[in-house]
């Protein structure tokens, strides 16, 4: 059955709200989860990749005899040994450049794979491929993605003649500025980041025999099965149905874990072997290929009047793509100028957005994907209009914010925000911080001149998720009373087991103990769209929760029937059966009813399919205290207050567990995490003992909180949570400690917050010299293709 987003009422006995504890976290707690890591498979072969060591180069030779005559090796390939189809992540940006899963010919980045082995053990795989020897010819490398678009810089692909791959820009001589009384500026970074799940990437593949169903069965970490299913058939010559793709637990991914070259290169083996074959990620591997975040630079001028009126903002905004046109550089051009103009009236805007190739590490969605950027990017010119007006920054929001009764609400990049209520999230997050007495502290210890300098920020950000999908979903009632939910949606942690197993419990008064979950397995999951852009629960719960109106509609008729009463008198009773309305001693339990089911020859069982009417825009208001040592520069995080609104919770224990991850991401960014290479290309923090990812020792409790606004969009009224905490933390910590230091004279300082970055602030403002927070923007923009545009006004904003 297929359906969109309608008034579907929940049932009697719904759970929508309640705490429900997670069903799936006993067998994790016991060890009895099932990783890719811990299958073994009969005559199984392991593979370890030959990396290169070098940002840009030709190979001139790769000599692998010495890996071939180690104990235990099969075979050892580079690309000139067979023909690879070319990888692309979830996108390509530019057709021109071919990402060769071994190296052909030249290497872009460290890390790129050269060669691999296959061995018996995976020692004996490692151990020989330190045997190959590799021959470079080293070529003048890319590093800097705002020098890639300078004439200097050389051309990383010559079949394209220029580092810039992809983007748009404004017509010339288009000004959005035109009119503003005050014009404020700001060339704010946000730092290439490394993704860390707990688990690296990690795949087997396991060929057919002649005569089996499947051609063949891939164990993949991912997010996505069904559309990786459908890439590997595409590469491979065959087709879906001889695919089968499980998704077994999967140790966190946050937008990094998809299809891989390593992917492609292992299912080639085991077709050409006819062995099961296995690959498993090291730490300093993952850190070096799984696809970075971020890495986006964005110059912004914000024109106001003088009472604080936005009149326009003008960005330039340019992503790093890496090595191959990883599809990150796309959010440039894609989601942050979507999300842009964020939870205000912004009358006008331009946006230049380019991606660039560099010789880095592929970039890809992290945990956002471009939604975080955007905020970061408003946010902070936010504060840098409040401070030079001289107008409180939660009063200069609150003048130009979308008001509640403008909604639905289509914004100048032509997305439609479906409902929100931004000051009353503003109003909530301040109320709990204590805002007014935050402030006169500040004065206090600027008064008495303190050493430890307090800071205040805020930041009030809209995000989009589920952008035009669907999902499918499906209830089936045993005759044993027992109920089994599936849906195409991938869980790596979410907790859509406990959250899809609450919404039919509910709805069918039924025992979440007694409900069994099935995902993340192409053989019993027909179809899905799979995990990512915080779709999961108001695309794959609503098509649960309509596949369990038709089951419990049908059991009505068949109790109905054997209860001798109308389909219409017939309720859920509250110890899981189904009664004549008034009359609950007349009832059937729902193993009486399944098993009436199977005898009228069709199970008591439905599909459903849920598509949404658009995408949903969560939004809340975050605030932040930091207390900052003048010595020693360091950032003590003092409090954060998060008001996030996800529509209608479903479960606040699982939405207060994704606010707590989000926070995590965002604040980590803002003060710890950062990818790092030298002028030469050489990762400088490929191992946790350089990159800075802090412990849970790092962090004080957060102070979390919700309003509730439901989306009109689906029957949940639900909207995603777990990306949102990270749109607004990063930009409120950034925004106090700026506000730590502007008394001082800083007015802007990239992130991540180190201690010394913040010490050298202090010094270079108390010698009259603070950081600069405007430089002007690199040459190239006027390279890329014109925008068209259509400028709309309110009113026809508001009519949309």
């Amino acid at each position: 059955m297929t359906a969109t987003a309608g008034t579907t009422p929940f049932g009697a006995g719904s759970l929508v709200g309640a705490p429900v504890r997670r069903v799936e976290d006993p067998a994790l707690l016991r060890g009895e989860g099932t990783y890719i890591d811990n299958l073994d498979f009969p005559d199984v072969v392991h593979l370890a990749f030959v990396r290169s060591n070098v940002a840009h180069a030709e190979l001139t030779g790769v000599d692998t005899s010495a890996a071939l005559a180690m104990p235990g090796v099969v075979g050892v390939w580079t690309s000139d040994d067979f023909d690879l189809p070319g990888h692309v992540g979830l996108m390509a940006l530019n057709p021109a450049i071919v990402h060769h899963p071994l190296a052909k010919g030249r290497v872009r980045y460290v890390g790129d794979a050269i060669a691999v082995v296959a061995a018996e053990t995976k020692l004996q795989a490692v151990d020989a491929a330190e045997m190959v020897v590799v021959d470079y010819e080293p070529l003048p490398p890319v590093v800097d993605f705002e020098f890639a678009m300078d004439d200097a810089a050389p051309v990383l692909y010559e079949e394209i003649g220029s580092n810039l791959i992809f983007g748009q820009r404004e017509p010339d001589g288009y000004d959005p500025l035109a009119g503003a009384d005050v014009i404020v500026r700001g060339r704010f970074e946000n730092q290439r980041v490394a993704v860390v799940p707990m688990e690296g990437s990690a795949l087997a593949v396991i060929p057919g025999a002649e005569g089996d169903e499947f051609a063949l069965t891939v164990y993949l970490a991912c997010q996505m099965p069904h559309m990786i299913r459908g890439r590997i058939a595409q590469q491979f010559g065959l087709e879906p149905e001889q695919v089968r793709l499980i998704a077994p637990h999967v140790g966190g991914s946050f937008g990094g874990k998809h299809w891989s070259p390593e992917g492609i290169v292992a299912t080639r083996l085991a077709l050409d072997l006819g062995r099961p074959v296995k690959f498993i990620e090291g730490r300093s591997e993952n850190m070096l290929t799984l696809p970075h975040g971020r890495a986006q630079v964005q110059y912004v001028e914000l024109g106001l009047h003088h009472d604080g009126t936005i009149v326009g903002m003008r960005c330039q905004v340019v992503g790093d793509s890496g090595a191959y046109g990883g599809f990150g550089g796309l959010f440039a051009n894609g989601p942050t100028r979507m999300m842009a103009q964020g939870v205000y009236h912004i009358p006008k805007i331009g946006f230049d957005g380019a991606a660039v190739v560099t010789n880095t590490a592929p970039l890809g969605a992290y945990r956002g994907a471009g939604r975080p950027e955007a905020s970061a990017l408003i946010e902070r010119a936010m504060d840098l209009a409040a401070d030079e007006l001289g107008i409180d920054p939660a009063e200069l929001r609150r003048r130009n914010f979308i008001r509640p009764d403008e909604f639905p609400f289509t914004t100048l990049s032509g997305v439609t925000y479906d409902v929100g209520e931004y000051d009353k999230a503003l109003t909530e997050a301040l109320r709990i911080a204590d805002y007014d007495a935050l402030l006169a502290e500040q004065v206090e210890r600027r008064a008495r001149g303190d050493a430890k300098l307090l800071g205040i920020g805020m930041a009030v950000y809209v995000e989009i998720t589920a952008q035009g999908s669907g999902e499918y979903g499906a209830v089936e009632v045993h005759a044993d009373g027992s109920v089994t939910v599936k849906a195409g949606t991938s869980a790596h942690g979410q907790g859509h087991a406990t959250a899809y197993s609450q919404i039919v419990a509910g709805e069918l008064g039924i025992d979440i103990e007694d409900i069994t979950y099935i995902q993340s397995d192409t053989a019993q999951v027909p179809r899905g769209s799979g995990t990512g852009g915080s779709r999961s629960l108001q695309l794959a719960g609503s098509a649960v929760l309509g596949a369990s109106h038709t089951v419990l509609d049908r059991a009505r008729h068949i109790a109905a029937g054997m209860l001798e009463a109308a389909p219409e008198d017939i309720v859920v009773t509250g110890d899981g059966g189904l009664a004549v309305a008034g009359t609950p001693s007349k009832s059937f339990t729902w193993a009486q009813v399944a098993t009436e089911a199977d005898a009228q020859g069709e199970p008591l069982a439905a599909e459903y399919d849920f598509k949404a009417i658009g995408a949903t825009f969560p939004f809340g208001a975050h605030v932040s205290v930091v207390e900052i040592d003048k010595e020693t520069g360091e950032v003590d995080l003092l409090r954060h207050i998060a008001v996030d609104d996800c529509g209608r919770i479903i479960n606040p224990m699982l939405v207060d567990g994704q606010v707590h991850g989000g926070l995590a991401s965002g604040i980590s960014q803002a003060l710890y995490e950062h990818f790092v290479y030298d002028d030469d290309g050489n990762p400088l923090t490929s191992t946790l003992a350089e990159y800075a990812l802090p412990s849970a020792a790092e962090f004080r409790h957060w102070e979390v909180s919700h309003t509730e606004t439901p989306s009109p969009l689906n029957p949940l009224g639900a909207k995603g949570i777990g990306e949102s905490a990270t749109v607004g933390s990063t930009p409120a910590v950034q925004n106090a400690v700026v506000d730590a230091l502007s008394h001082l004279g800083v007015r802007h300082l990239d992130m991540p917050l180190t201690p010394e970055k913040v010490w050298r602030a202090i010094r270079d403002a108390e010698a009259g010299t603070p950081p600069p927070a405007w430089r002007e923007p690199p040459a190239g923009f006027e390279r890329l293709p014109v925008r068209e545009r259509k400028e709309l006004t309110d009113e026809e904003q508001i009519d949309i």
